[in-house]
C-alpha cells in the first residue's frame, strides 16, 4: 500500500497493526537472540545475566524503541530525513547519516553468517550429523572461499528478493509466514532440549540468579546485548515507524515486539543451556564456549541425540528464518534511506543496495580463507566490521538520537506524537532514562567495547 507524505511523495506503509509488529519483531529477533543471547548468558551467570537483560530491556530498550518509531512516524522519513526535519546542523546530519550507514555495513557480513546456517541446514538434510559434529569442520567451511561464498550469494539473493516484492508484498508477508513459524519451532527444540536427562540444572541455572555468578561484566555484557537485540540504532525503526499509521498505538506495539525479543532469547537459552549441561555436564569450559556455541558445540550436542538429524534440521530451519526477517528489515532501512535521499525508484535503490551487499559481504567471505592475513586491530575482517558497527558506531547513533530529542525536538514533541495513539503509560520511565541514563548506558557500551578490543579488559 502507498500513500503521500507531507511532501505529496508516494510512500509504502504497512497494511496493518499486526503488520508492523511482525516486521519489527522479525528486525529484533535474529541471529542476536538465537546465537548471541544464549552464549552470553551461559557465560556471564545464567540467571543472574537474564534478570539484568529483562530490566534494561524494559527500560533503556524500551526507551529506544519509542523513540525511534516515534520520530519515523513524525517525520515520514528514514533516518537521515528524520534528523535533517528538525535541524540543519552539521551535528544533525551526522546523526542522520550514522544510523543510516550502520544497516549498510551490517547487512553484508550478517549475511555472510546467515549462509553459513543455510549451509548447515543444507547439510543436515543431506549429510551425517556425526561429520558435521567433527571438531574441524567448520573451520574447513569457512575456509574454503568457493563454498563461503556460494551459501552468502545464496542467503543475499534470498534476502533482496523479498526487498524488491515491496513492504507489504515483501517484508510484511514473509514476517507474517516466518515470525509465528519461527516460535513454533523454537517451542519444539527448546521442550526437546529440556527434557533431556541432566538438563534440568540447565534449566536451573539459566532462571535461577546466583549472586556468585554476577559480576560488573554481567552488567556490560546483557546492556550490548540488550542494545544488539532489539535492533536500537540501525535505522530500522525509524524506517517501520515512518510506514506506521498515525493511529498505530506505539506503545502496545513496542511492548509487543519486547516480548517477541524476550520471548525468543528465552527460548533459545532454554534450547542451548540445558543441552550444554546434559551432554556436556554443564561445565566452565563447557559455558565459556562463546561463538562457536552454535556452529561446533551444538552440532556435538545433536550428534549424541537419537534423533539428533531432524533436531539439526528444525534448529537451523529456525536459525533461517530468523536471520533473514533481521536482514531483510536492515536492508530495508538502506533502501529507503536511497529513495528519500537521492529520489531514487524502489527497483534502483535495491538494486544499489544489492551492489554494495555483495561487494562488502565477499571480502567478509574472503577474510577467513584467500583474505586471511588482512587483520585490522587484529581482527579477521567479519569481526572487524561487527566491532566497528555494534561496537563503536552503534552507541554513537543511539547517543544522536537521544540528543536530538533532548536539545532540539525537546521530549514534550514525542510524547505529543506518542500520545495521539498511544495511553503512554510508561512515560515516567521514558523521561527518566533519556534524561538521566541512556547517555551513561551508552558511554559503558563504548568504553567497554573499546576496551575489551584493545585487550583493556575482556567481555
Amino acid at each position: 500500500m502507498d500513500k503521500s507524505d507531507a511532501a505529496g511523495v508516494k510512500r509504502s506503509s504497512f497494511s496493518g497493526k499486526i503488520g508492523y509488529v511482525l516486521a519489527a519483531a522479525g528486525s529484533a529477533v535474529g541471529l542476536g537472540n538465537i546465537w548471541r543471547f544464549p552464549y552470553l548468558a551461559a557465560k556471564y551467570g545464567g540467571g543472574s545475566f537474564l534478570v539484568v537483560y529483562l530490566v534494561l530491556t524494559l527500560t533503556f530498550g524500551y526507551t529506544m524503541i519509542m523513540s525511534e518509531s516515534a520520530l519515523g512516524r513524525m517525520t515520514r522519513k528514514s533516518p537521515v530525513g528524520a534528523f535533517k526535519h528538525f535541524s540543519s546542523s552539521k551535528a544533525s546530519k551526522f546523526g542522520g547519516w550514522i544510523n543510516a550507514i550502520i544497516p549498510l555495513l551490517i547487512v553484508p557480513y550478517y549475511s555472510v553468517i546467515g549462509g553459513w546456517v543455510f549451509k548447515y541446514l543444507f547439510d543436515y538434510i543431506t549429510g551425517d550429523p556425526q561429520i558435521i559434529a567433527g571438531e574441524e569442520y567448520f573451520s574447513g567451511f569457512i575456509g574454503n572461499a568457493g563454498s563461503v561464498v556460494f551459501w552468502f550469494v545464496l542467503f543475499a539473493a534470498a534476502t533482496m528478493t523479498i526487498i524488491f516484492a515491496g513492504v507489504e508484498n515483501g517484508v510484511e508477508k514473509v514476517s507474517k509466514l516466518m515470525m509465528p513459524i519461527l516460535i513454533v519451532l523454537a517451542v519444539i527444540v527448546a521442550s526437546y532440549s529440556v527434557t533431556r536427562p541432566g538438563a534440568i540444572e540447565g534449566v536451573k541455572y539459566f532462571f535461577i540468579p546466583n549472586i556468585h555468578n554476577f559480576s560488573w561484566m554481567t552488567v556490560v555484557a546483557a546492556l550490548g546485548q540488550m542494545f544488539y537485540s532489539l535492533s536500537i540504532a540501525m535505522g530500522i525503526l525509524y524506517t517501520f515507524g515512518s510506514y506506521m499509521k498515525k493511529d498505530f498505538d506505539i506503545e502496545k506495539a513496542t511492548g509487543q515486539v519486547e516480548l517477541f525479543d524476550t520471548g525468543i532469547a528465552i527460548l533459545a537459552g532454554l534450547m542451548i543451556i540445558p543441552a550444554v549441561f546434559a551432554f556436556s555436564g554443564g561445565t566452565p569450559e563447557a559455558l565459556g564456549k562463546g561463538p562457536s556455541l552454535m556452529f561446533v558445540t551444538l552440532p556435538q550436542v545433536f550428534a549424541s541425540m537419537g534423533a539428533g538429524k531432524g533436531a539439526g534440521i528444525v534448529f537451523f530451519m529456525l536459525v533461517l528464518f530468523a536471520a533473514l526477517t533481521s536482514s531483510v528489515a536492515l536492508a530495508e532501512s538502506c533502501v529507503s534511506t536511497f529513495q528519500d535521499e537521492f529520489k531514487w525508484s524502489r527497483n534502483k535503490a535495491a538494486g544499489f543496495m544489492l551492489v554494495v551487499l555483495l561487494g562488502l559481504g565477499l571480502l567478509s567471505c574472503l577474510g577467513f580463507n584467500l583474505l586471511s592475513g588482512v587483520t585490522p586491530l587484529g581482527m579477521d575482517i567479519l569481526s572487524f566490521f561487527d566491532f566497528m558497527t555494534n561496537s563503536v558506531m552503534m552507541p554513537v547513533a543511539a547517543a544522536s538520537t537521544c540528543l536530538l530529542i533532548l536539545h532540539v525536538t525537546k521530549i514534550e514533541t514525542i510524547e505529543d506524537e506518542i500520545r495521539q495513539s498511544s495511553a503512554f503509560k510508561r512515560y515516567t520511565v521514558y523521561r527518566f532514562v533519556l534524561k538521566y541514563l541512556a547517555i551513561l548506558f551508552l558511554a559503558v557500551i563504548l568504553l567497554s567495547s573499546v576496551a575489551d578490543a584493545l585487550g583493556i579488559i575482556k567481555i
